[in-house]
C-alpha cells in the first residue's frame, strides 16, 4: 500500500512555560479568614463560602454589601459566615486553610502577608500582587464544571472578555449534565471495562450534553444506562470506532465550527489533507495521532482507495477517526466516495460541515455572490478533472450566464482555458473576475480584473498555492462601489 503516512508532531507536545500553576482547591468544611469589611472583601468571602468554607470575617465595620451578604447567607449548604467585630491579629490564622485581606496601606498588607506566611497559611492581599502567594482568576461557573481564566495580573479586562466568550460557549444545562455524570460514573465503571466501549459511552454522553436540543431531565440517566448495557452486550467484533468527516474551512482556525473543534478534541486519529493549516491542527487533542494523507494536484498523493482502507482499519480497531478536509467535506471533497465505502463496511460516519473557500472569499472581499441586482444564482465548478485538464462535460453555454456568479475551484492551471470557454460561449470579455490564493490566511493574495485578462492575473498570482477564481457581474458591482478595495485587489494583499 503506497500511503503517505506522515505524522505531524508525532512526539508529545511539550508544555509551554506557565506564569502560574492553575489549581482547583477543595475548601469544603475548611476554615477561611477574611480581614476587612469592604465590598471587595465581601466578594472574596462570598466566593469562599460558595466553595463550602467556614468564612471568619475580621472587621470593625462592614460595608452595606457585606452586611446584606451575611444576612442572606451562602448558597453552599456547608458554607457559613462568622463576623468577628474586631481587626485581625496573629492568632486568627490558627487552623486556617486560606487567608484573604483588603488593606489600604502597604505596611498593613505586608504585616498580614508575613503573619500568614509564618502561620503556614496561603495568603492573598486584594489588589496588591507583591503580597499574594496566589491570584483569583475570572470564573465561569457551571459547577461542578468550573473554568478559571488568569492573565497573571497583566490584563484583568482581557480575562473578563475571555470569560464572556467562554460563557457563550458553555450551555447553562452543562451544570446538570456534569452532576448527572457524577451520579452515573460508578455504575458505568461497573458495566463497562476501561477501553473503547467505556470511551464510546462517554463520547455519546458528551455529544448529548452539548446538543442544544437535549437536557439532563429526569429519565435521561436511565436511557444512558440502557446505552451502556447495549454497548456491553454488543457482539465482540463491535469496536465502538467511528469516522467523522470534518470541514477544516479555508485555513483560518477561527472559522472552525464549535462542533468541529469538539470532534478534534475527541479524536484518536486525525487523517488530514495537505491544505489543512497548522493552526487548525493545534486545536486537536494532544494525544491524537496526526497523519498526513495529502492530495495536491501535480504532486505525489495518497490514493483515495488507500485513504478509504485506512479509515475502515482504524475504525474497526475501535478508534475515533477524524477525516479532516480543507473547506467543506461535501464540496469537491470526495466525501460521497468515503461515506459510501464506510457504509459498505458498516462503519458509523458523521459529517461536520466547514466554511467552503467561496464563502470565505466573499467574506474577505465584502462581495455578495448573489447580489440581487446582478446575480440570481451562484455555481461552484471544479476547475480540473482527474486527468488535470478541464472537465469535458461542463455545459459552457449554461455557465456563461451573465445573471450568475461562477466560482471555479482548483482552477489555477486551467484559468486561461476557463476564460476562453466562457468568452466562446457568449460571456462578455469585460465581465469582472477575481482570483484569490490561500484565502483567509496571512499569505493570501488577490487579483481583480476582467475575464479576458485571467491568464495575466494567474501569471501574477501563481498557481502553486490553492487558487479560487470567481467570475460575474456581482463582483464588479461590489468593486465599483469601493475603489480602495479595488486598488487593494490589484496585486498582492
Amino acid at each position: 500500500m503506497d500511503v503517505l503516512q506522515q505524522p505531524r508532531n508525532e512526539a508529545p507536545a511539550r508544555m509551554e512555560p506557565l506564569a502560574k500553576l492553575p489549581v482547583f482547591w477543595a475548601l469544603e468544611g475548611k476554615r477561611a479568614v477574611v480581614a476587612g469589611g469592604s465590598d471587595a472583601a465581601a466578594w472574596k468571602a462570598e466566593l469562599l463560602a460558595a466553595c463550602g468554607a467556614q468564612v471568619h470575617i475580621y472587621a470593625d465595620a462592614l460595608s452595606d454589601t457585606f452586611e446584606k451578604l451575611i444576612l442572606r447567607g451562602p448558597e453552599h449548604p456547608q458554607g457559613s459566615f462568622v463576623h468577628h467585630c474586631q481587626g485581625w491579629n496573629e492568632t486568627i490564622f490558627a487552623d486556617a486553610a486560606i487567608a484573604i485581606a483588603d488593606c489600604e496601606e502597604d505596611d498593613e498588607a505586608k504585616a498580614f502577608f508575613d503573619a500568614a506566611r509564618v502561620a503556614g497559611v496561603p495568603v492573598n492581599v486584594i489588589d496588591k500582587p507583591a503580597f499574594c502567594q496566589f491570584q483569583f482568576g475570572s470564573i465561569v461557573n457551571r459547577s461542578p464544571v468550573v473554568v478559571s481564566i488568569s492573565t497573571d495580573g497583566a490584563a484583568p479586562i482581557l480575562a473578563q472578555a475571555i470569560r464572556r466568550r467562554i460563557e457563550t460557549l458553555l450551555p447553562q444545562a452543562l451544570k446538570g449534565w456534569a452532576g448527572l455524570a457524577q451520579s452515573l460514573r460508578d455504575r458505568i465503571n461497573e458495566r463497562l471495562a476501561p477501553g473503547p466501549l467505556r470511551r464510546a459511552f462517554w463520547e455519546t454522553f458528551v455529544d448529548r450534553a452539548f446538543s442544544s436540543s437535549d437536557t439532563p431531565e429526569e429519565g435521561v440517566g436511565g436511557l444512558l444506562l440502557k446505552e451502556a448495557e447495549r454497548l456491553r452486550e454488543a457482539p465482540a467484533h463491535t469496536s465502538g470506532g467511528r469516522v467523522t468527516l470534518v470541514g477544516a474551512g479555508p485555513g483560518d482556525a477561527e472559522l472552525l465550527t464549535l462542533k468541529a473543534v469538539r470532534a478534534l478534541q475527541a479524536a484518536d486519529v486525525i487523517l488530514f489533507d495537505d491544505l489543512v493549516s497548522s493552526e487548525v491542527l493545534e486545536l486537536a487533542r494532544r494525544e491524537a495521532k496526526r497523519m498526513l494523507v495529502g492530495k495536491r494536484g501535480g504532486r505525489k498523493s495518497c490514493r483515495q482507495e488507500d485513504i478509504n482502507d485506512m479509515m475502515v482499519k482504524l475504525a474497526k480497531a475501535g478508534k475515533r477517526v477524524v477525516r479532516l478536509k480543507s473547506g467543506d467535506p461535501m464540496i469537491f471533497g470526495r466525501a460521497g466516495e468515503e461515506i459510501a465505502h464506510l457504509d459498505r463496511e458498516n462503519i458509523p460516519v458523521d459529517v461536520i460541515p466547514g466554511i467552503t473557500a467561496a464563502s470565505a472569499m466573499a467574506s474577505r472581499l465584502g462581495i455578495s455572490l448573489t447580489h440581487r441586482d446582478h446575480a440570481q444564482s451562484v455555481r461552484f465548478i471544479t476547475g480540473h478533472s482527474r486527468h488535470g485538464g478541464l472537465p469535458a462535460d461542463i455545459d459552457w453555454r449554461s455557465v456563461a450566464d451573465n445573471r450568475a456568479t461562477n466560482v471555479f475551484y482548483m482552477a489555477g492551471r486551467t484559468a486561461h482555458l476557463i476564460a476562453d470557454r466562457l468568452i466562446e460561449a457568449g460571456l462578455a470579455p469585460e465581465t469582472p473576475a477575481v482570483i484569490v490564493s490561500k484565502v483567509s490566511r496571512s499569505s493570501e493574495r488577490r487579483w481583480a480584473g476582467e475575464l479576458s485578462d485571467l491568464a495575466t492575473g494567474i501569471g501574477e498570482i501563481g498557481y502553486d498555492a490553492p487558487v479560487l477564481i470567481a467570475v460575474g457581474r456581482a463582483l464588479g458591482a461590489a468593486l465599483a462601489g469601493d475603489r480602495s478595495m479595488q486598488s487593494d485587489l490589484l496585486g498582492a494583499a
